[in-house]
This record gives C-alpha cells, sequence and structure tokens, in this order.
C-alpha cells in the first residue's frame, strides 16, 4: 500500500519504527505496505491515530488527507 509507505517515509521512519508501535513484527507490517496481508481493523484506527490521517485515506477511499472531525461519542 504506497499510502502506508508514503506517510512512514514522510514522518522519516523505518518500518521497524511502526512495527514496534503496533507491537508487531518488521516484517508483519511490510506484509501490510505490499498489500500481502489485510490489514485488521484495530490496527487501521492504530495508523489512522499515528498518522493523523483517516482510514478511508489510509485505504485510498479519499484523497483527503486531514482526519474526520472527532466524535463527541469517543
Amino acid at each position: 500500500m504506497n499510502r502506508l509507505r508514503d506517510l512512514r517515509e514522510d514522518k522519516d521512519l523505518y518500518q521497524k519504527d511502526v512495527a514496534k508501535y503496533l507491537s508487531m513484527s518488521q516484517t508483519g507490517y511490510s506484509q501490510y505496505e505490499t498489500e500481502t496481508n489485510d490489514i485488521p481493523t484495530e490496527v487501521l484506527k492504530k495508523l489512522a491515530l499515528f498518522y493523523d490521517t483517516s482510514i478511508d485515506y489510509l485505504l485510498c477511499l479519499t484523497d483527503e488527507r486531514k482526519p474526520y472531525p472527532k466524535s463527541f461519542l469517543e
């Protein structure tokens, strides 16, 4: 997934850095970037928060990088 790689590189991070944040192996995270494995919903949430964007942006459903406004239900 190019968006994941681009966001990571924009922050000057390595795959191992993001994998550590997600409490997983670098290899496992790499499989998300290369679309070898689907990303679980909970991981998508963490990545959206980490990169301050929306899950829709991560999944290339929108080109709007800004996150949605926070819900009052949180």
